[in-house]
């Protein structure tokens, strides 16, 4: 074989994260040639960084807060901490140590060959890998059918005065903490920025979180946000909504690794009044990794996000062979979505590929058009899928929305003695379908799928009035929405 065909493949994915190996793997059951492309760990943000370790902390940190909420164990577990030690090496483990091994014999096993390097495109259908460590020259590789781009996002730092220069943790850091700071700030009102106040109150800080904008979860409807934001004041978090952070002073910080404490606190102004920490968390918001990859020689733009259409093919690029998947297309920043982007992707270059049209529905992501889901494992959790009520008004003429409170649910309010929780459908009055659900309150992401369902299928309310919940469940408060509806 020569060198030109070893450097040849059918696809080449750029990115080994969730989306990238997906698309691999669907490509290659399509019967193509593969080459997975990936610079750290394969398995990417959600395996080390984000999904994994930040579930393991959370599940410990809810199920001691549940038990405070049960007569009988609260009286068991009074005087008592989590032991965290044990929390951060079940974490460990689910990371696997940040060894990738086991996904490496898994990319093997599904006849991906994997390189490590730095890719970006060179020209049409090209791509330029440099080794990791910079060991040996750059290789130059082809692909027949399709470039697929799955480089992912990273944190966004703010333009705050001494931020950077602070050296703060992002979500790499907060998700592989070796210790719990004594004092943390939080800059973020989103899902990172709650779900990590959440683990890091659970564990044992003092936490202050500050928000530029009105509200948490400012995505979700109005109630999830304020019913969070209670939550964390009952548990002493410092909340400041509408707030500004004026600079930032750190003498002496370095970046001392992943998690590691930087061993120096910091001086935050907010609002003209200083705080001192221990640690800043920086979870306000996200930036493409699209700065050297290459965009330009094929006529784009660097440094946003990637414009697809939904077969996932990169616009303003001719000859449906550059692809994008994940959140570097900005369409959906959810592993999940980035999983089901790289299926569809898959599926389209391998009949692209075949001389087959990509005609069918499972070739275009008609789920990012006001059908995706998403769960913030906070406490309460908040579970949402399709629109908000101010986004289907926005959309739709006739709107209908319903709402309830999930403690009144008899299957709710067993699982702790202060339930708390709010559920409401988003109905299309013209078709009589959900446009959107939005259940915020404790073990309401289990209730989630359900309303995927619903929304995706278009399931007429009439239809959902068979679908029975089983009792005593908090499922019941589908019925009860129904009633709500019903009975107007």
């Amino acid at each position: 074989m020569t060198s030109d065909a070893q450097d040849t493949w059918d696809v080449i994915v750029v990115g080994g994260g969730a989306a990238g190996e997906n698309a691999a793997q669907y490509a290659a059951m399509g019967g193509l040639r593969v080459a997975l492309v990936e610079a750290e760990l394969l398995g990417g943000e959600c395996s080390y960084w984000a999904c994994m370790p930040s579930k393991a902390l959370l599940r410990p940190v809810e199920l001691m807060a549940a038990g405070r909420a049960m007569a009988g164990v609260e009286q068991a577990l009074a005087g008592r901490s989590l032991h965290l030690e044990a929390v951060l090496a079940r974490r460990d483990r689910f990371t696997h140590g940040r060894d990738d091994g086991g996904q490496v014999e898994w990319a093997a096993g599904a006849g991906l060959e994997l390189l490590r390097g730095e890719a970006r495109l060179d020209g049409e259908r090209t791509v330029v890998l440099a080794p990791a460590g910079g060991d040996g020259g750059a290789r130059r590789l082809r692909a027949r059918h399709a470039i697929v781009l799955a480089t992912g996002t990273s944190a966004a730092i703010p333009p705050v005065e001494g931020l950077a220069g602070a050296h703060p943790w992002t979500s790499r850091d907060v998700t592989n903490l070796t210790a719990v700071p004594e004092r943390v700030l939080v800059i973020g009102g989103g899902v990172v920025a709650c779900e990590a106040a959440t683990w890091l109150v659970g564990l044992g800080a003092q936490v202050t979180i500050v928000e530029v904008g009105p509200a948490l979860l400012a995505r979700d409807e109005p109630f999830a946000g304020e019913l969070v934001a209670e939550r964390f004041r009952e548990a002493g978090v410092d909340v400041r909504l509408g707030a500004s952070i004026d600079s930032v002073r750190r003498d002496g910080a370095a970046d001392t690794g992943a998690g590691v404490p930087r061993g120096v606190p910091a001086t935050i102004v907010i609002d003209g009044e200083a705080i001192t920490v221990d640690e800043i968390v920086v979870a306000a918001g996200r930036r493409p990794r699209t700065d050297d990859l290459g965009l330009e020689t094929v006529g784009l733009e660097a440094g946003g996000y990637l414009d697809t259409d939904d077969h996932l093919a990169v616009r303003g690029v001719g000859g449906d062979w550059l692809y994008a998947v994940g959140d570097v297309t900005g369409r959906a920043l959810l592993t999940h979505m980035g999983k089901y982007h790289g299926r569809v992707c898959g599926d389209v270059i391998a009949a692209r590929a075949q001389g087959r049209p990509p005609d069918g529905s499972r070739h275009r992501a008609i789920a990012d058009h006001g059908r995706i889901p998403q769960v913030t494992f906070t406490d309460p959790e908040v579970a949402s899928v399709g629109l908000t009520a101010q986004e289907a008004r926005e959309q739709h003429a006739h709107v209908e929305t319903v709402d309830y409170d999930i403690a009144a649910v008899a299957g709710a309010s067993l699982l702790r003695d202060d339930y708390a929780g709010q559920a409401r459908l988003v109905i299309d009055a013209d078709r009589d379908v959900l446009l959107g659900a939005t259940f915020a309150g404790h073990g309401v992401a289990e209730l989630l799928h359900s309303a995927t369902v619903a929304v995706v299928g278009e399931v007429p309310l009439d239809v959902l009035w068979h679908a029975v919940p089983s009792y005593p469940t908090a499922s019941e408060v589908w019925l009860r929405l129904l009633e709500a509806r019903r009975n107007r």
